[in-house]
């Protein structure tokens, strides 16, 4: 059971909890699939796997590994694809510009806590008008390690003078939820995202919501 201290600081992890990029993420593939003639695939099949970063979704969908000669460009020509592409079709989701409202008006101060390198990051973040106020973002090329090690979560609350007890940090992956609780934060696991499910996180008693709605109930004015 997680105490109920007072809420001064939401982090956010990106893909999947603060900005639903899979459609951008499902052409930028889709692109790259028809450039070596390989069947395109539906948001459906590549949704489950963007969590999990670039790496993932080579290895999925090209049948390449970290091993494979062919991995490292392919990486390469994917990444600087996805850099073309990456605010075209990615949005808030659903409910999340009115919570970002609620926390400007309660001056609760939020952030971004992403494995997400900075220099795609910043853009997607500075193409939405409603993120404006975000006070601090931490990408892998800010810490030694990433997620699921907690210095990134340390880092930002370090950053804003804010005690990890008076903050939530909200991701759709288990290592989101893990490098939360290695930072002393209040956890929410977001299942409106790509990766968990809800067998998991009853598994480990750990608290969700399944709609960006629900989150409030979380927040402790």
């Amino acid at each position: 059971m997680q105490k109920s201290h007072k809420t001064k600081l939401i982090l956010f992890d990106l893909d999947g909890t603060l900005i639903d990029t899979a459609p951008d993420f499902h052409n930028t593939l889709n692109n790259m699939l028809r450039k070596y003639q390989i069947d395109q695939v539906t948001i459906e099949e590549v949704r489950p796997h963007i969590s999990e970063g670039t790496s993932k979704l080579i290895q999925k969908f090209f049948n390449a590994d970290k091993k494979d000669p062919r991995f490292n460009l392919l990486k390469s020509e994917f990444l600087t694809e996805y850099s073309l592409n990456m605010t075209n079709d990615s949005k808030l989701f659903d409910g999340m510009a009115s919570l970002i409202n609620f926390l400007n008006e309660n001056k609760i101060t939020f952030g971004v806590v992403t494995n997400k390198f900075y220099r795609l990051a910043n853009p997607i973040i500075d193409s939405f008008s409603e993120l404006n106020n975000i006070k601090v973002l931490i990408c892998p090329d800010h810490v030694r390690v990433s997620k699921p090690d907690p210095e990134g979560i340390l880092m930002a609350c370090k950053k804003l003078n804010i005690n990890p007890t008076n903050t939530i940090y909200l991701g759709d992956h288990i290592n989101d939820l893990t490098a939360g609780i290695k930072a002393g934060t209040k956890i929410l696991g977001c299942l409106y995202g790509y990766s968990l499910d809800e067998k998991t996180l009853k598994k480990f008693n750990y608290p969700f919501v399944k709609k960006v709605s629900e989150i409030y109930s979380h927040i402790n004015l």
